[in-house]
This record gives C-alpha cells, structure tokens and sequence, in this order.
C-alpha cells in the first residue's frame, strides 16, 4: 500500500500527498464528547491533541495563555521607563516600521498613551528616503525637537549604529521588536524581544504586535501603580494584535491563535473607526475571518508604506473619527490598485531573470524595480520556484541595491542573512526565519549569491525534498457542500502552524476550464451542463497546474484545496480554492 495520499508521491506543484495522522479512537471520543459530526472529531484531533485540549482549541483564553508581561527580559525597564516619561512629561516618539505589524504594534501603543493623557510623536521611516528601521538622521531630528525617549517598535534589534548614536544623543531607548538577534545587542536601555538569544525560550512565534500588547499590560500596571491609570481597555485593542499577527505570517498556535480569535470578535464591533472605513473601502460584507484579514485589509495599509505616505496605516488605525478615517481608506485603497500594477510589471521581469538560475536560492535584482514592491513579487517567486527568492532594486547611484527575501519552511533565511552581514558582504541585513531584507553594494552581489546558496543548499534541498501537502480526506463534488465549508470555517481561525484543512476532489471531471482575470483559472468540476462544483487556482494560469486544468476539459483530475463559502453567488454555493493537482496515474 502506498504511503501517500492517491498514490501521488510528486504532484504537479512538485509534492507528496500525505493523509493527515489521526488516532480514531481520539476523534470518535471528541465527536461523541462534543456532539459534533465524525469528521469535525476527525479535524478536531490532531489539532486539539487530547479530549482536554478541546475546549482550548474551540476557545482559547488569554487568561491561560498569555505569560505575565515580567516574563520578558526588559520588560519592567521599559515600562518603568515610559510610565515615568508620562508622568515627568518626558517628550515620548514612536518610532514604527512601515508593515502592518509595525503599523498595529505602533497604534496600540500611542492609543494607550493619548488615553492616559500623553501625546507622544510617531515616526513611520519613509521607505524610499529612509529604509527600513532606526536611522541616524530621523534620530537627530527627534533629539533636536526635544525627544527624551524612543520606543522603537518591530524594528531596532541589529541596528547597532543608530542605537549608539541614540545613546551619544542623550536618547532613552525601548526596543519592542521580535526579529532574530545576535549574541551581542547594541545599546538599549531594555530591548523586548522574544528572539534574544538569552530570552527563556517559549513565545519565539509573537509578532511584534503581540510583544507590543504585553507591553501595553505591563505599561498599564506601571501607570496606575505611578496614579496615571490609562482610560482604555486593554481588550479593545486585540482587533489590532490579530491583525498585525495574521498579515506578519507567524505560527497561529497557542497565544498568537488566541490573540486572533479574541481580536476578530472585537473586531466585529467595528470599535475601530479606521478597521472599519477599510473594511467598507475593500468591500467586505461579511463577518471578518483571518482571510479577509491577511489578504484584504493587511495589503492595503501596506500599500501606503509601500507607495505613498509610510504614516497612513498608523493614522488610520489609531483615530476614531470616522469622517477623518475614510479618506486615508480611500487613499489606501487607491494606493492598492496602483501596487498591483507595478508589482505585476516586476514581476515579470523578475521571472524572466530567475528562468536561468538553477541554484538552491533565487537572486534577482533590476534597475528601477520599486523597493515597495520587491518583497511581494519575493513571494511570488516562492510561489513559482518553489525555493527562496530575494528580489534586489538598485537605486538611484546604481551601485547599491535594497532587497526584500521570503523563505520556505525549515530554511532560516534571516539567519543567513545575518550571516552574509557579518561576513561584511551586506552594509546592512537581518529578519526573521521566513522573511528577511538587506542592503548590498552591486560588487558585491555574485559573492553573495554564492554565500547564501553555500549556506542553504543543505537546508533548501531537505526541505523541498519533504515538500508535502497534507490532505484531511477524499470528497466528492458533491461532498463538497456547503455544510462542510461552514464546519471548517467554525473550527478556525487558520495560518502557520494551524492549517486550514486542505480536502482532495478525487477523480474529479473538469467540465471546463478557463482564465479569469489576469492570471487565475477557474473551472467547473462534475458531469453535465456546466458542472456542480465551482474551482478557482490564484496565480496559475503560467504554472503546471493552470497548464494542467486548461488542458484537462472532459478529463478527470485530483484536485487539492479549501472549500470555501462562494459569497458572490450567495446562498448555499461553495468553491474550491485550487492549491494542486494530479493526474489519477500519477502513482
């Protein structure tokens, strides 16, 4: 017997098909516990984990999960510090990255400190004049203006000359960030961060976001212990830590899972004046899922730190007046289209650069390639090749590029990119395991390109050897029902670490096949007419499996995906959210 799903040991996308381990006995005792159905046991199982993991899966508490806030080395320094530059009237800035995770993790905080009467200043980096992270510059300006102390928040953990020249300026410093350190920090009066090297270990997967919310406790306890109470509550701002968590791509398991479940209720009172303009602006009519999250709202405040105004999200999501907020949403809507369309002209050209390159690590770089763009069309390449792209823009002198890098499971791109710094290859560099960016001198380049593909070839081959897509079970067309799309929407929310379930259409007739759109394929699967079940493929049309669909009218295909709620046509239509495919003889 074949140890892969429908015998498929490499799909069109290149993976191995594996049934999801489940101990029955365990699922058949949460559906009889639970009163749900077989199957919602059988999903419930390897998620929960035992029959007492159920009630914290089903409904996560925050009380349980989240640790005191004095876990975290620098913790109480740092809220120590600021409460007394509240209560002194130290001039406090907010020096933010341009994501969402910054975005979020910055609007927490400065609606924390304007409730407790501080007006501190924000500065967002203008991604183009500025870069990434602390800079010397904005850094002087502060100081001049009369700047006590700076809290930097998802930035600030490599930046050791711009922290020391904070430290020259008289500046008090807060990191509260969560991308990978070094074994030597530069200076700070308390650096937060979950990812230090001599941090007890155990919540390494919180966005900066998350770091930022426990922050928020420990500045709120300081504050009232100092008789300066902030008039928030704490909970109203979970609809931004979900947010920041689900668009950041970390693990969805444990504290991150409930910050997003608990978020996405307090979402749902649209307290948030500027979450709720860019809902109404993307056009979301329905109740708020981590989907909408990660790909509606989430690409929208980053478009105006990728094209225009790096301060638009923060503007956005810490106001609340509406009549204020929905002309930053339209503006960051409008900001959106014009994003795609200079991310599909990149990446195009991107593509035709990577065709030649046959190594472990995919290294492009191109004249005038927006840097507000790179680390999408970075993604995009993952998507394509299957390995990690870094995707380099030159500048304006031609001899020094900035880049953006994504990476694939069980391959630590920041650390490498960490490495090739220290190896005086890069001028500047860091990030995360999945996710990192650097700046490198055009000279440089091709010895780069070696370094890093010397330094993850072992990695990259393993993990794309183990490349699997793991399938929950086998349905029907006509299975896939509306029924089922619901059970699996209630057991969410999904992301890393907590998948959605993925279901393979077996033997499934493709009735017709078609492009919509610039690059998507969609078709109808069953027999007769124009088929039962409705299927889409995003991005596939130039890819094996949009080769494979269109050419597969009146054939049969093993589909794989996520059956999702079809909310355009309405009612009780479903879809398939195409992922891969096999050809029934692929075993």
């Amino acid at each position: 017997m074949s140890a892969f799903a429908l015998n498929v040991a490499e799909s069109l996308c290149g993976k191995r098909w594996l049934w999801r381990s489940v101990d029955p006995r365990l699922a058949q005792a949460i559906s009889q516990r639970q009163g749900l159905s077989e199957l919602a046991g059988r999903l419930l199982a390897p998620r929960a984990g035992s029959l007492e993991g159920v009630a914290d899966y089903l409904e996560p508490k925050l009380r349980h999960l989240m640790p005191n806030p004095s876990f975290f080395l620098g913790m109480d320094e740092a809220a120590a510090r600021t409460a007394e530059a509240v209560v002194q009237g130290d001039a406090i800035a907010l020096f933010g990255d341009y994501d969402v995770d910054g975005a979020t993790s910055t609007a927490q905080l400065l609606r924390l400190l304007r409730s407790a009467g501080c007006d501190p200043r924000v500065h967002i980096p203008d991604r183009l004049m500025e870069g990434y992270g602390p800079n010397i510059p904005a850094l002087e300006a502060l100081a001049a203006e009369g700047v006590r102390l700076v809290i930097f928040l998802d930035c600030g953990t490599t930046a050791f000359a711009p922290l020391e020249a904070a430290q020259r300026l008289g500046l008090d410093v807060v990191v509260l960030d969560h991308h990978t350190a070094e074994p030597t920090l530069p200076p700070a009066l308390a650096m937060v961060n979950p990812n230090r090297l001599d941090q007890e270990p155990g919540f390494g997967q919180l966005a900066a976001c998350g770091v930022t919310f426990l922050f928020c406790v420990a500045l709120n306890r300081a504050l009232k212990a100092a008789g300066r109470a902030p008039q928030i509550d704490l909970l109203s701002l979970l609809d931004l830590v979900a947010l920041g968590t689900v668009c950041d791509v970390v693990p969805l398991t444990g504290l991150n899972r409930a910050f997003v479940q608990q978020g996405l209720k307090v979402m749902a009172n649209r307290q948030n004046s500027g979450l709720a303009a860019l809902a109404d602006v993307a056009g979301v009519k329905d109740k708020l899922t981590s989907y909408h999250l990660g790909f509606l709202l989430g690409p929208r405040i980053n478009a105006g730190g990728r094209l225009g105004d790096s301060s638009l999200g923060v503007r956005l999501l810490s106001s609340d007046d509406p009549a204020y907020c929905w002309p930053i949403a339209q503006q960051l809507n409008e900001l959106n289209a014009e994003r795609k369309a200079v991310e599909d002209e990149v990446l195009e050209n991107a593509l035709a650069a990577a065709e030649s390159q046959t190594g472990p690590l995919v290294l492009v770089a191109g004249e005038g390639w927006h840097p507000g763009v790179i680390g999408i069309v970075a993604s995009r390449l993952v998507e394509r090749t299957g390995r990690p792209a870094c995707v380099i823009g030159w500048e304006e002198d031609g001899q020094t590029g900035k880049s953006s890098g994504r990476s694939i499971a069980g391959v630590d791109l920041g650390g490498a990119v960490i490495a090739a710094r220290q190896a005086e290859l890069l001028l500047a560099g860091g990030g995360h395991a999945m996710a990192a960016g650097f700046t490198v001198e055009r000279d440089r380049l091709t010895d780069l390109h070696a370094f890093l593909n010397e330094r993850l070839a072992e990695p990259i081959a393993a993990a794309r050897k183990e490349a699997s897509l793991t399938l929950e079970g086998a349905i029907s067309t006509d299975g896939a029902n509306a029924a089922l799309a619901d059970m699996v929407e209630q057991l969410g929310p999904y992301g890393p670490g907590n998948a959605e379930p993925r279901f393979v259409v077996h033997n499934a007739p493709i009735a017709f096949a078609d492009t919509v759109g610039e690059s998507h394929v969609r078709a109808r699967l069953g027999g007769g007419g124009q088929g039962k079940l409705k299927a889409i493929a995003f991005r596939a049309r130039d890819t094996a499996l949009g080769e494979a669909l269109l050419s597969a009218q009146g054939r049969t295909l093993h589909l794989a995906g996520r059956l999702k709620r079809d909310r355009w046509t309405g009612g009780d239509a479903v879809e398939l959210h195409v992922e891969d495919a096999a050809w029934p003889d692929a075993g």
